[in-house]
């Protein structure tokens, strides 16, 4: 079986900032679940993986950004369980000098160790990469393939993320979760219990991720996302996020990364200290992973001057 069930840790977090709020605060540690294929990577990759074998596939292709958690995960576990990877990538300009881009891109650079071949296209081509004409082309360069959606998420992810909750999470009142493509949250509100609610923190700027969760998930009124904490959109930041990643990791020795984890971490306590939650609530925040994309955006902060995540 690939990537076997695995229950992750569960951690109480004691943060300066929210003591005596009267909410108690737990984070599941998905990132502890595989040193190169973590957290939601993880969960998503798992049946994709099993139905790629199941139809005879040895080639995995999916697409990505230059410092996507998910490029870098599938070529790890491509390496790992014997498929050749593609990684079809934003940005025709980074292939212009491919040793170079590597050199400076820890994630590709990962990816290129882990025997990913790599396609960059243009933005204008990336936008169109679901499209019948597109799919056809790439059969036609790469040949046959198992297809896996940007950012893992499809139905067979959708099963896997059903397995990060277990009957051991049924004593939390609110389950927290970052959110890229939706697939994650979505497996998560099919799991979740009658008492239970959950919120997703979007990384991203837009509506649109409403009705995609909506297409996965059982139930309709067990969620809500709080779109107020994306920071610009994905893979924006400012220096007040930097600096409560940083404090957090000081105190409480658990990292975040600075797309995805740390925007929902700064969304939780910011609610807590302003009273959202009842009092007495036990919240869930789900760590989805994501370390491996810290190296790159230090390099972006660098650049700018700015303060680096430790």
């Amino acid at each position: 079986m690939f990537l076997e069930n695995k229950n992750s840790r569960i951690q109480q977090i004691h943060f300066s900032e929210i003591e005596n709020s009267g909410i108690t605060l737990f984070i599941k540690r998905e990132d502890e679940l595989h040193p190169f294929i973590s957290g939601n990577k993880y969960r998503k990759l798992k049946y994709n993986l099993a139905e790629a074998e199941k139809q005879q596939k040895t080639t995995l292709l999916t697409f990505g950004g230059a410092y996507s958690n998910h490029i870098a995960a599938t070529a790890a576990a491509g390496l790992a369980y014997n498929f050749k990877t593609i990684g079809v990538i934003r940005g025709n300009e980074l292939g212009d000098n491919l040793a170079e881009t590597i050199q400076n891109n820890p994630t590709l650079k990962f990816a290129a160790e882990h025997n990913m071949q790599f396609e960059f296209i243009s933005r204008a081509a990336y936008r169109n990469k679901t499209s019948q004409e597109f799919s056809a082309s790439l059969q036609k360069k790469f040949g046959d393939f198992y297809l896996v959606p940007e950012g893992g998420t499809n139905n067979f992810a959708i099963k896997g993320c059903e397995e990060i909750l277990t009957e051991e999470d049924d004593k939390f009142d609110i389950v927290c979760c970052a959110i890229g493509t939706g697939g994650t949250i979505s497996g998560i509100i099919n799991s979740l219990k009658s008492h239970q609610k959950a919120i997703g923190f979007p990384a991203l700027k837009g509506d649109f991720l409403q009705q995609e969760i909506s297409k996965y998930i059982l139930k309709k009124d067990n969620w809500s996302l709080n779109t107020n904490y994306h920071f610009g959109g994905y893979a924006k930041i400012s220096e007040e996020l930097i600096t409560f990643i940083n404090k957090f990791k000081s105190e409480t020795a658990i990292p975040l990364d600075p797309v995805y984890t740390g925007k929902m971490m700064f969304g939780i306590v910011d609610l807590i200290k302003n009273g959202f939650f009842e009092k007495g609530s036990i919240i869930l925040a789900i760590h989805t992973g994501g370390l491996q994309g810290i190296d790159g955006m230090n390099l972006l902060l660098k650049k700018k001057n700015l303060a680096q995540i430790i």
